[in-house]
């Protein structure tokens, strides 16, 4: 086990990595910055909105847009705080001052490797846990981690699927350091399982580093975050920056093409000034195990489920209780070499989201938790926000089309105006992916990176598109999910569908028809009270009525082949293919085991 010492300043952060003082003038500068964009919004907003008083649907809108632009606001500092960062020589050091420690160091903290499981496909995840070991194995390092799988799988065929898959795996590898153990109950979902691990064989290791099913990490991108966490024993967690992985799926090629320029720039700008009180995604994550256990321990809520019982959505949890235990919570804002799978179609994408939604939504009950830093509790205020911001979205969508009923001279509308906050916004909704893409072209042999310039602008230009027909169906959706939570309704945090499948007609409609149906009323009413404003509401209204033929193509398997062929929306793994890419392709077997929950 490693030493745990410290010497830390006293205006410093725990790990002495920074001034406080340094860290509340950032964070004063950021406040600063959203607040002035955000009231100068409100007021050009409300300068429309009663130029001929304030009808009910005016107050309506007016509100509901208070509630939902403040995610969107600060996403856009963030990006551009990014991207300053970014691209001026040293400035990205300050986001991230632990990231330059000795590469050559040596390792002498024991780390497990965690990789959690239920009713998942167990082909897939072995065969990604089996190629973390040989990347660390080759490293010359292997002897200071041991791999954990912890099963909480309901279903006894794929329980005995991930019993063979584990046999084989120690058939080849040995059995030296390598776990199996599936418990009979789910109870507190994953953080359950990591916390009987914890409990059973935390005290043999320094670290742990849960992966996710779909998760995937190379030996030396584990190595460094090591080394960084040994230099600085009052780290607590550290998170790196995951990225999709290659995929065969059209719609998860596109969505993570987007989503990885997007993360780059906004992650760096955010992790300038949340700092110590930083992100925890709950995978791909270093975390020390002893304050872990000390302080990261989740309540159970009162009351029943949806709000209630066990908390689903932990990560940010134990990332606020690991702050308030005194330890540093960090993210490493740099692509390196730590992978995720994203969704392969619409409707699984959508029932995550829903997952997440639920899980964010129990936060309400935390707030009020004592001793949490205020930069704590502004994270799960946040994690709120990113929800409760969609179905105020939705509601301005609607409102807006029923603007024309509420008696007001249209003619005295001022139109322009509209139009004007109207495009902003739509440029503030874009700005992280856009500052992604600017980064890109900007740094030096970025764009040959993405397959050539030509390739990554029809690529950014198709998932502009994509992103812009993927937000109605995601909202709708979410929206009515957070209607239906005020009624008991609730979802099982269940085994996901990574691979690429098709959909059909009838599985697509019968997901998607409440988008079909409100995108239809809203053409009708658009139609029929205002064309010109139909028109110019295409963008954010097209998605609802294209929700199914939308999803269907998107989940064609042999789209996901042509964009792949043609290196579209291609990522960097696809042009120069990591060592750990590479081994996993080579190795993986036949996945077909669990059938798609769509279809289940």
């Amino acid at each position: 086990m490693i030493p745990q010492q410290d010497a830390t300043p006293a205006n410093a952060t725990p790990a002495g990595l920074q001034s406080r003082a340094d860290l509340f003038a950032r964070r004063l500068f950021v406040a600063g910055l959203n607040i002035v964009s955000f009231g100068a919004l409100l007021v050009w907003l409300a300068s429309i909105l009663s130029v001929s008083g304030w009808s009910a649907i005016d107050i309506a809108i007016f509100v509901c847009f208070a509630i939902a632009a403040p995610w969107s606001v600060l996403g856009v500092w963030n990006a551009i705080i990014g991207v300053w960062l970014l691209h001026r020589p040293g400035l990205g050091q300050s986001a991230a001052p632990f990231a330059a420690e000795d590469v050559q160091a040596p390792v002498k903290a024991k780390t497990a490797v965690l990789m959690t499981l239920r009713n998942e496909d167990p082909a897939r995840a072995f065969a990604r846990i089996a190629a973390v070991r040989e990347s660390l194995e080759a490293t010359g390092f292997g002897d200071a981690f041991s791999y954990f799988v912890l099963s909480d799988t309901s279903e006894d065929e794929v329980a005995r699927a991930e019993e063979q898959a584990f046999a084989r795996w120690t058939q080849q590898a040995g059995l030296k350091g390598l776990h199996y153990r599936r418990r009979t109950s789910n109870e507190g979902y994953k953080a359950g399982n990591v916390r009987e691990f914890c409990d059973s064989h935390g005290a043999n290791y320094d670290f742990m580093l849960p992966l996710d099913a779909d998760s995937l990490m190379s030996g030396e991108t584990i190595l460094r975050m090591t080394r960084i966490a040994q230099a600085h024993p009052k780290i607590g967690i550290l998170q790196s920056l995951v990225v999709g992985a290659p995929s065969r799926s059209a719609f998860a090629r596109i969505f993570q093409f987007g989503m990885r320029h997007g993360m780059r720039p906004y992650t760096m700008g955010s992790a300038w000034w949340t700092a110590d009180c930083g992100p925890f995604w709950g995978h791909n994550a270093l975390v020390r195990i002893a304050p872990f256990v000390q302080h990261c321990d989740l309540p159970v809520l009162p009351g029943g489920p949806p709000l209630g019982g066990q908390i689903m959505s932990h990560d940010q949890v134990e990332a606020t209780f690991m702050r308030r235990g005194g330890y540093e919570v960090r993210v490493l804002p740099e692509e390196v070499g730590s992978y995720e799978e994203n969704p392969p179609t619409l409707l699984e994408f959508t029932r995550r989201d829903l997952r997440w939604c639920q899980g964010n939504m129990q936060y309400f009950r935390l707030l009020a938790t004592p001793g949490l830093q205020p930069m704590s509790r502004f994270q799960l205020v946040w994690a709120i926000s990113m929800f409760i911001g969609i179905p105020a979205w939705t509601a301005i969508i609607l409102l807006s089309a029923l603007k024309p009923l509420d008696g007001e001279d249209m003619a005295l509308f001022p139109a322009g105006s509209a139009l004007g906050l109207y495009g902003f916004f739509m440029l503030m909704y874009l700005a992280p992916k856009l500052a992604g893409f600017l980064d890109v072209a900007l740094t030096p042999g970025g764009l040959k990176r993405y397959g050539g310039g030509a390739r990554f602008a029809v690529g950014a230009s198709v998932e502009i598109i994509f992103s812009l027909l993927i937000a109605p169906c995601v909202t709708l959706r979410t929206s009515l999910f957070m209607i239906g939570l005020v009624f008991g309704r609730a979802v099982i945090w269940n085994g996901q569908s990574r691979d690429a499948h098709a959909l059909s007609w009838g599985v697509a409609a019968q997901g998607l028809w409440p988008q079909t149906l409100f995108g239809l009323a809203l053409m009708a009413l658009g139609l029929a009270l205002s064309p010109y404003l139909l028109l110019w509401s295409l963008p954010l209204t097209l998605g609802y009525v294209l929700a199914i033929p939308f999803a269907i193509v998107t989940a064609d398997p042999a789209l996901g082949e042509t964009l792949a062929k043609a290196g579209l929306c291609a990522i960097p793994e696809e042009i120069e293919t990591p060592a750990i890419i590479a081994a996993l392709h080579a190795s993986a077997p036949a996945i077909a085991v669990i059938p798609s929950p769509e279809v289940a």
